[in-house]
């Protein structure tokens, strides 16, 4: 900065002079050339040795320089020279750990960054950046890695994860630790069309050093095989001997073929691998929604059909249902849904039975069931669908049906222990898990949970939930059930949440939700627990969405409905983009 001079010029007084001045006048004086002037004086005392006051020992070359100009530039040298170290009082002090041209010359990246001469590092990496390739960035991102160079190690990885195609088959790829390449094939933002070229990548990581097939299970660990096609996992993955030597590498394959073979449990099996990266949803031109299905609004039945996705919190129209329906089912199969039972808007149950086909966006009549089932449990198992008690019109039922979608037909399977209206039913680990439920005729629930195993045909008993309870939703997450909201036996609805552990027979309360909920729906869309509408109180609904973390054990309200309702029916699904309308819902209360 210029130096600026202020002088108070003291002018004679009026009298003397016999004229009038003012007493005082301000002369500002600015000369811009002084802080080059000083900069080039004091580079000509240290070039000539003049008052220079420690020298800096380097490789075996000595440099005089001044104190007070190193702590002017350099909090590094600041630090030594104004504190009690030992150097702030040597005249001579040795730099290690830095080249003597680095010293003179203060031009490399490295130099700048140990002695803390942060404008000639940021010109450094600036220059770096503008000469980033594909060839150098991997080489690049671990320099500036190495020299806590932030700005540019981001960018840097940016480039690798954008640019991975032609990065994984440069030389700098090939010599990465298996540390820094894990770190960027787990990445989600990794830009790949399918994940068969990240596996690519790693194997020519690993035919480079044949010594890296000890590491090779970490490798594969974040390689998201349940997204890889299954004829490339058979044909190609399985087949090799680094994947046949090593059981860390088998149980992986196990788990991408159960992943792919188990379309129903997809989502017990949900773990970061089975996540697709935003590049390949991208390139496939999906994403995971969340599909909700009729319910009330004000006591106005629905027959709309809209999803909703969670990452832009966007609402689009799906083609509507052929008639209204209210306290129904609903299931999805792989990319298929299934709709059954319910209550029309006259009050009547219904036997119908009704498939969604998202690839033509359209409901099918199919086989209706033998007993018209208003209120009933839905839930798909192993390839089958199952219609659990629910309302006739005049009592409640006990009886379960079973759907076969390869013959289209229902079949009467053992009923259940006691029969139920409203109840929360999930699958899980191949059995049929029925929670509470109206068992009297003031709707009060019951905390029974009831548990059916198809392979024996048998319904038994496991610990009951904390609370009764029934017009709960219900879950399942990481091989555990959640039950959520519902009304709490004659009290209220309740904003309550409890977890089921199959493997110690217990439940746990979890944090509840941010508002009180009976008939709401729940989905799961990326290991997060979504939950929708409902009903606070009598004719009170909500049009809010709540998100529950289980590692947090937390909620937040996330969005909102087009229009409130209760009795509605949600599910997770890929979905193709281009099946959405191009506008949000409007008022969605078709009747």
């Amino acid at each position: 900065m210029a130096e600026i001079i202020a002088v108070n010029a003291s002018l004679p007084s009026p009298s003397a002079m016999n004229v009038t001045f003012p007493l005082q006048e301000d002369y500002l004086f600015v000369e811009t050339r002084h802080p080059s002037t000083v900069l080039q004086g004091l580079n000509s005392l240290r070039l000539n040795n003049a008052f220079c006051d420690v020298t800096l020992c380097c490789g075996g070359q000595e440099f005089p320089c001044h104190r007070i100009v190193l702590a002017s530039f350099s909090s590094y040298f600041q630090a030594m020279f104004s504190t009690d170290l030992i150097e702030s009082k040597q005249e001579r002090v040795a730099i290690n750990g830095v080249e003597p041209q680095m010293i003179g010359m203060l031009a490399l990246l490295a130099a700048a960054n140990l002695l803390d001469v942060m404008a000639v590092r940021e010109a450094c990496c600036r220059f770096m950046e503008r000469q980033m390739d594909e060839m150098n960035c991997v080489g690049i991102h671990c320099f500036a890695e190495a020299h806590s160079c932030k700005v540019l190690e981001k960018r840097s990885m940016d480039y690798i994860l954008e640019h991975f195609n032609s990065v994984y088959q440069q030389e700098e790829f090939l010599s990465l630790c298996v540390d820094k390449l894990t770190e960027i094939i787990a990445n989600d933002q990794l830009n790949v069309p399918k994940e068969e070229m990240v596996f690519e990548a790693a194997m020519s990581w690993l035919n480079k050093c044949p010594t890296r097939k000890q590491s090779f299970e970490k490798v594969l660990e974040h390689i998201r095989l349940p997204l890889i096609s299954p004829y490339y996992l058979h044909d190609v993955i399985e087949s090799l001997e680094v994947v046949k030597e090593n059981q860390g590498c088998q149980r992986l394959i196990s788990e991408a073929k159960d992943y792919l073979l188990l379309k129903d449990r997809r989502g017990e099996l949900y773990c970061p691998r089975a996540r697709p990266r935003r590049s390949t949803a991208m390139a496939t031109g999906t994403a995971e929604v969340i599909v909700t299905v009729g319910g009330e609004d004000d006591k106005v039945v629905l027959r709309s059909v809209e999803s909703f996705d969670p990452v832009t919190n966007q609402w689009k129209n799906l083609a509507c249902l052929p008639f209204a329906v209210s306290k129904h089912g609903l299931v999805v199969s792989d990319s298929t849904l299934y709709l059954a039972g319910g209550e029309f808007p006259d009050g009547s149950a219904s036997r119908e039975m009704w498939r969604y086909d998202p690839c033509f966006d359209s409901w099918m009549e199919m086989a209706p069931m033998n007993v018209a089932r208003s209120e009933l449990g839905l839930v798909m198992l192993d390839g089958f669908v199952y219609a659990v008690g629910g309302w006739e019109g005049r009592s409640r039922l006990d009886s379960v049906e079973c759907y076969n979608p390869h013959t289209n037909s229902w079949q009467f399977t053992e009923s259940v222990k006691m029969a139920v209206t409203s109840p929360a039913v999930v699958a899980l680990d191949g059995l049929l898990y029925v929670t509470g439920g109206a068992v009297l005729e003031d709707g009060d629930g019951t905390d029974l949970a009831q548990v059916y195993n198809p392979k024996t045909s048998v319904w038994t008993e496991v610990a009951p939930m904390q609370i009764a309870r029934s017009g709960s939703a219900a879950c399942t997450l990481k091989g555990k059930i959640y039950v959520i909201g519902g009304w709490h036996a004659s009290t209220e609805n309740t904003d309550k949440v409890e977890c089921y552990n199959p493997k110690t027979n217990q439940w746990t309360m979890c944090a509840p939700m941010k508002e009180r909920r009976y008939r709401p729906g729940a989905a799961v869309v990326d290991g997060k627990i979504y939950v929708l509408g409902g009903e606070e109180g009598w004719d009170r609904y909500h049009d809010t969405i709540e998100r529950f973390c289980d590692e947090t054990d937390t909620w937040e309200i996330v969005g909102e409905m087009p229009t409130s309702r209760s009795w509605l029916s949600c599910v997770s699904l890929q979905l193709r983009k281009d099946i959405h309308m191009s506008s949000s819902p409007g008022t969605p209360n078709d009747n």
